[in-house]
């Protein structure tokens, strides 16, 4: 292992090419970064009533429109919605990329773009072209589909969500006890993300104990309050409601809440556990209550609206980070686009009541502080994290993170030795880790404050993440274009973070996983219950070899590589307990 203080190179800081496709301004096209293999995205794989299988009707002709077929236009439309979507949005208003509407394209026109997509910038837009991941053919169709009016997709309502619900194993047909001998809170839910599955694997043994058909690229695990059932949601909207007390793991209800998600969550408020779930959706901008026990959707709300700052209205606000909150029957709901972040009481659904708190525009993903009361989340385009008191439902505050975009996940829980507990984020824009203190009371000078910057590995990180059990911090960087510390993990030890500038050790995950072929990607942390191992995935693309790696927490040694034939692209993983019991 190599030890190395703030690699902070201008080389490396300056190539990042992380997914946030940012067109506009007269950037520089760049050549495809030596060592830079497939690039992070994945080919799609189409789940039914997706964007991408919906034959959408060409607009309306404008003088100067390029001329393009409803045949290329449809396949345009499919190759938006798997590539550009996520960041641009599915009406090209943007978010956390730049607006794509033809006002913008147009000046900038079809060349402009072609070479932009081709060779991508070092402002964050991915080389699609010289990655291999699109053919000149599907790049000059999409620079002629982008320079046209973008399509309206369907809407989804309570009719259609009915008739995608399915009821497999009715309650009463459950066991009234667990039939296996799984230890639940020890199992792993893996993502396998191209081929539309999750893994469960067990803490122990590092076997896979099943493998369940599920949406594409599921985003999140999510785990009841018993922790009985396991919610999945992919990024196709498809809800799997998985009961593991069954003699095998297995689907027991099943519901499409749109066209495109990423949230799920369940009720926690003690007295609520179990009662409901709740999901959020891209498209259409909207979240669902559903029942718990059966996802039968009982409520939906449209999340379109004004923009809190500008009062202008967004037709596209989507919903990310979902949160149960411990002090309140309340779900967490961040709507990205207007800035707002919704307390949803659901002690009564047929009298919903919502409280709307004003925080900053592109909220994205975040977790909450040790003691469980207050919520940070990223607003991550603002270079912002939004602090929530859940037992008072309001904003106490704004904390600008010194870094460029910050990407938590669901961020990390410290005790600092000097500033008490504080809560760790990365960022995809640079190197930086920010410590931000979260206790008011014990340590009110540095509570809602950024009092330590640490250096990592470089751009592209995803996630940091340790546990109260260990001494590190760990903060990948998958998303780096530099193929050596996209395969490694920086780990900081905690008692060293009294140095003015805290070294970290290397981990050469990817080296240690022994994979001859692609570039894999060390992504996404997670301990194990106990908090002495940490699992990573090697996240190959769909037609390599792909690995989980163990490492001791207590030697920083690896401990186990787990290769199977079925871990196809392994991405998220989700340990039972500390996702359930909100340990991060």
């Amino acid at each position: 292992m190599t030890v190395i203080s703030k690699l902070r190179t201008a080389a490396l800081t300056a190539s990042v090419a992380i997914p946030i496709a940012l067109l506009g301004g007269p950037s520089a096209a760049q050549d495809k970064p030596e060592g830079h293999g497939d690039a992070p995205a994945a080919q799609y794989t189409y789940s039914a009533t997706t964007l991408g299988e919906i034959d959408v009707e060409l607009p309306g002709r404008k003088p100067g429109d390029p001329v393009i077929t409803p045949s290329e236009f449809n396949k345009a439309a499919t190759i938006y919605f798997e590539r550009c979507a996520g960041c641009h949005g599915v009406l090209r208003k943007g978010a956390t990329g730049k607006p794509l509407t033809t006002d913008i394209t147009r000046e900038n026109g079809y060349d402009y773009l072609v070479s932009f997509m081709t060779y991508g910038s070092p402002a964050g837009m991915p080389n699609w072209g010289t990655s291999g991941e699109l053919s000149e053919a599907e790049i000059d169709m999409l620079a002629r589909y982008l320079l046209i009016e973008p399509p309206a997709p369907p809407e989804f309502g309570m009719a259609a969500m009915r008739g995608t619900w399915k009821l497999h194993v009715a309650p009463e047909d459950r066991p009234t006890e667990q039939m296996n001998d799984l230890e639940i809170d020890k199992l792993f839910s893996v993502t396998l993300r191209d081929a539309g599955q999750v893994a469960l694997i067990d803490g122990d043994s590092y076997e896979i104990v099943k493998v369940l058909e599920t949406g594409y690229a599921v985003h999140i695990s999510r785990i009841s309050a018993s922790g009985r059932y396991l919610f999945v949601i992919g990024r196709d909207a498809k809800v799997n409601m998985i009961d593991l007390w069954m003699e095998e793991p297995t689907t027991v209800a099943e519901i499409k809440v749109g066209s495109e998600a990423r949230s799920i969550e369940t009720s926690k408020m003690e007295g609520w556990e179990d009662k409901y779930a709740i999901a959020g959706s891209y498209w259409p901008p909207q979240y669902v209550i559903m029942d718990g026990a059966t996802l039968e959707p009982l409520k939906i709300k449209s999340t379109r609206g004004m923009i809190y700052d500008t009062q202008e209205f967004h037709p596209e606000p989507r919903v990310a980070a979902i949160i149960s909150s411990h002090y309140k029957p309340e779900f967490i709901v961040n709507v990205k686009e207007t800035g707002k972040i919704l307390m949803v009481d659901y002690s009564d659904i047929k009298n919903l009541k919502v409280t709307e708190i004003e925080a900053e525009r592109f909220l994205h993903d975040g977790g909450l502080d040790s003691t469980k009361r207050y919520f940070l989340t990223a607003a991550n385009a603002r270079n912002k994290v939004a602090v929530i008191d859940t037992k008072t439902s309001s904003l106490i505050a704004m904390v600008d993170t010194q870094g460029q975009t910050p990407h938590p996940g669901r961020g990390a829980n410290i005790d600092h030795p000097v500033f008490g507990p504080v809560w760790a984020t990365s960022h995809l824009g640079d190197e930086t880790v920010a410590l931000i203190g979260t206790d008011p009371e014990g340590h009110p000078e540095h509570a809602w404050k950024v009092v330590q910057q640490l250096y990592a590995l470089g751009g592209g990180s995803l996630f940091v993440k340790t546990h109260p059990e260990s001494e590190h911090l760990y903060v990948d960087a998958p998303l780096n274009p530099d193929a050596e510390v996209s395969a490694s993990i920086a780990v900081f030890k905690v008692g060293d973070l009294t140095q003015e500038e805290p070294e970290y050790t290397v981990l050469p995950i990817g080296e240690w996983a022994a994979i001859a072929d692609g570039q894999p990607r060390v992504v996404q942390g997670e301990f194990n219950r106990e908090g002495d191992e940490i699992w990573f995935s090697v996240w190959n693309s769909k037609d390599k070899e792909s690995a989980i790696v163990v490492v001791d927490d207590k030697t920083l040694e690896l401990k186990k590589v787990i290769k199977d034939e079925r871990l196809v692209t392994p991405t998220g993983k989700f340990n039972v307990y500390n996702t359930r019991a909100d340990v991060y």
